[in-house]
């Protein structure tokens, strides 16, 4: 009987056991009660025609040498022995460096890769980066919360201090009495977990706290957004809106007197200056429930009582990472902590306020008290950075001034971009705007174990190991074990990781003991793992050797005592314990803010007017949200992802009425169109859709053609059609969750879905 191996990955821990034809028998782990079925996804994954076989290059690379070119992602690829394809890189790498220095590469890299600590290819083209060319320009953020990661420092000092370190799902199962819920708690996000979860609690701890009396209340355009163990009451609201609603719950607040004001004066600073505005004092214009009913489509009354409710209960109040990835996305945020504030709750047990909860695995968990195993990446020599999500922004305009988080910067002129582990074809919007920048660069590099749409844009493509192919250890900052990674197959055709891949190139360089300190892979794990072995026996806790642990499989780590970490300890004593903020306290206005001058994000919570908004071509709101098949793009070849889709596209959600004046059935195949591009999707009709709404998720692989001189993903990628513009000058996020679009039946011929198989190698190179 052939054996099985124990894994992980960011959607759950597991174990694998190969079958006969080929396939593989997931098991999930046992001390799961709600697993993942993402894992599924792994399947039939590892010998899937998507997968890179061979070095790859461009063809115009290959004959016309490095350059700017309108041949990305059109170009035929030859395939390359592995000795020659890192000869030239190397040999650019260096040409790059010497003519332009380390500030014209962008280390590209955004994406989850792979749960292995040391495996993971972020880490592994940062450090080879900074180890053999001095650095890279980098990205701040994340597409998911850049806005909350600029904005939430200002308020609260720390983002971990509200995101992670904060209120538990096991302080909700016990003391919560009301969870205001603005964007969900979807449990299709929570299943995911950076470095990887052994324990999906969310949706049991919902229906824990539901059956003891605790009340859910959904504030979203998509029911869908909360499971239904929560019992939550759903509140649709238009798309974009929530500062509105937020802004009215705390008018009530205040002119009923029900505002702890108690909390608000020893907590807080700013609360005069946002008072002015809410009041309507400053403006003319009170921020009542009658303001904002018309705007968000929810009853005065509703408001009011909603209000009222959260005032006479424990209450928390979460916001999704949907929320800011829209434009003014900071404003939301801002407002709901300014409403938890006003309720007093903040730093008691399951009340107050908690970004991203239930977004992502690893929140609402006590940390590790352990350090993990992390692999050192070096010291980066550049200084210039950008935000992740303005990507095309830089590639457009090299040398162009702009702002950030009251920062004035430069776009740098990016020469070679290096990507490993990522796909920005998922990631960014407005994707045939991004395949004409990408074509300023001289040379474009991708790592990938398949050949994403990233890969087909790329002038130098390398096959890169799946984590199933080689040894590792996958740890989260908030999970309970630490999962021996085990090798199960050998590499697919002439793959090979990224470690090995950077070491031979760095070699080639001259630089090769910079990048590996003279360790072979296997040196590294046990290098890495022994920190944390130490930091286990220090405490006296079992403290296995790497070899034992990959016999046992797992181990179990201590937690830190959950008990409200910083902001219980800012509660009991503000002065002994102060945010890190410039008051000490919770910024209701920031002069910080306030001195930035910046219209789109003032210095207090304000409603703000969209740039888009939905107009005769475009009447419909777009909800670009995360998709419940797979990890963002990662495996949507895989056999769930597949299973998701209907005759191979991604499926777009009407609501009834929107359908019905379109002439629009299910299984129809729609267009989905804006001013930026247009894509394919197969249509789907319910009523958990809010009327004016059309909820089509990320992560479809992008398959543009050309259909009568339009580009059309014929696969159903929204970021075909999706807005590519910041949140505002202070976060400039992402806003892909929020466009405007027109959906209408597809009436032309079908084209067929053709990018879940790897390009041919057209010959070897000469």
């Amino acid at each position: 009987m052939t054996e099985s191996l124990t894994h992980s990955s960011h959607w759950g821990a597991f174990s694998v056991t190969p079958e006969a034809d080929g396939r593989l028998e997931i098991t999930p782990h046992k001390g799961d009660p709600d697993p993942s079925p993402i894992l599924q996804n792994l399947t039939d994954a590892l010998r899937h025609p998507a997968r890179v076989a061979r070095p790859m290059v461009r063809r115009g690379w290959l004959t016309d040498g490095p350059g700017p070119t309108t041949r990305r992602g059109h170009d035929e690829f030859v395939a390359v022995p592995w000795d020659d394809v890192i000869d030239r890189l190397a040999a650019e790498l260096k040409r790059v460096e010497s003519e332009f220095g380390a500030e014209a590469v962008f280390g590209g890299s955004y994406g989850w890769s792979s749960a292995g600590r040391f495996h993971h290819a972020q880490s592994q083209v940062h450090r080879f980066l900074n180890k053999t060319i001095g650095g890279y320009v980098k990205s701040v953020g994340t597409y998911s919360s850049a806005a909350a990661h600029a904005m939430l420092p200002h308020i609260f000092g720390s983002v971990m201090d509200v995101a992670r370190h904060n209120v538990t799902w096991d302080q909700i199962v016990e003391h919560t009495e009301l969870v205001l819920a603005f964007g969900g708690l979807a449990v299709k996000n929570s299943a995911i977990a950076q470095g990887g979860i052994s324990q999906h609690i969310e949706r049991l701890s919902m229906g824990a706290a539901a059956q003891r009396g605790a009340r859910f209340v959904l504030i979203s355009p998509l029911r869908s957004d909360m499971p239904p163990d929560a019992n939550a009451e759903w509140l649709p609201i238009q798309p974009g809106t929530d500062t509105a609603l937020l802004l009215a719950m705390m008018y009530v607040l205040d002119s009923e007197g029900l505002a702890d004001m108690d909390f608000v004066d020893r907590y807080t600073v700013g609360f005069d200056t946002f008072a002015a505005y809410m009041r309507g004092t400053s403006d003319g214009q009170p921020k009542d429930p009658h303001w904002a009913a018309p705007i968000t489509g929810i009853p005065a009354d509703t408001i009011a009582q909603l209000a009222r409710d959260a005032a006479r209960a424990r209450t928390l109040v979460t916001n999704s990472h949907s929320l800011q990835r829209s434009e003014h996305g900071e404003q939301p945020l801002w407002a709901s902590a300014v409403l938890a504030a006003m309720l007093g709750d903040i730093g008691l047990p399951g009340g107050g306020y908690h970004y991203s909860l239930g977004s992502l695995g690893h929140t609402g968990r006590a940390p590790a008290a352990v350090p993990l195993p992390t692999l050192p990446q070096g010291d980066n020599g550049v200084a210039n950075y950008i935000p992740v999500a303005r990507i095309t922004d830089m590639l457009e305009n090299p040398g162009v001034e702009y702002d950030y988080n009251g920062n004035r910067l430069t776009y740098p002129d990016i020469k070679l971009m290096y990507w490993a582990g990522g796909n920005p074809f998922h990631h960014h919007q407005d994707l045939e705007r991004l395949a004409r920048a990408l074509g300023k660069l001289d040379t474009f590099v991708v790592h990938d174990f398949a050949f994403t749409s990233a890969a087909r844009h790329a002038d130098i493509v390398l096959p890169a190991t799946m984590s199933l192919e080689r040894e590792d250890l996958g740890a989260g900052g908030t999970d309970s074990l630490i999962v021996a990674m085990r090798k199960l197959a050998e590499p697919y055709g002439e793959a090979r990781d990224d470690y090995s891949i950077f070491a031979g190139i760095a070699e080639r360089m001259g630089r090769g003991e910079n990048f590996t300190e003279g360790r072979t892979a296997e040196q590294w794990l046990e290098h890495l793992y022994e920190r944390t072995r130490e930091a286990l026996i220090a405490r006296g806790d079992p403290a296995p050797t790497l070899a034992e642990l990959r016999e046992a499989g797992d181990l179990a780590i201590p937690m830190v005592p959950d008990d409200g970490a910083l902001m219980a300890r800012f509660r009991e004593d503000p002065k002994a314990n102060p945010l890190a903020t410039p008051s000490g306290k919770i910024e209701i206005y920031s002069e910080t803010v306030a001195a930035m001058g910046y219209d789109d994000c003032p210095g207090h919570p304000t409603w703000l007017e969209r740039f888009e908004v939905p107009r005769g071509d475009a009447p419909l709101w777009l909800i670009a949200n995360q998709p419940a098949t797979r990890l963002h793009s990662q495996l949507d070849y895989g056999a769930h992802s597949r299973a998701g889709k209907r005759d191979g596209r991604e499926v777009a959600r009407l609501h009834p009425e929107d359908a019905a004046v379109r002439g629009i059935s299910v299984d129809d195949v729609v267009v989905v169109t804006s001013p930026r591009g247009a894509c394919l999707a197969t249509a789907d009709i319910s009523e958990d859709v809010l009327k004016g709404c059309v909820n089509l998720a990320t992560g479809a692989w992008y398959d543009p053609v050309d259909i009568g001189g339009q580009i059309v993903c014929v696969h159903g990628n929204p970021n075909a059609v999706t807005l590519d513009r910041g949140t505002s000058r202070l976060g400039q996020g992402c806003t892909g969750q929020l466009s405007c679009v027109e959906v209408a039946r597809w009436t032309g011929q079908v084209p067929s879905v053709r990018v879940h198989r790897a390009p041919d190698a057209v010959s070897d190179v000469a």
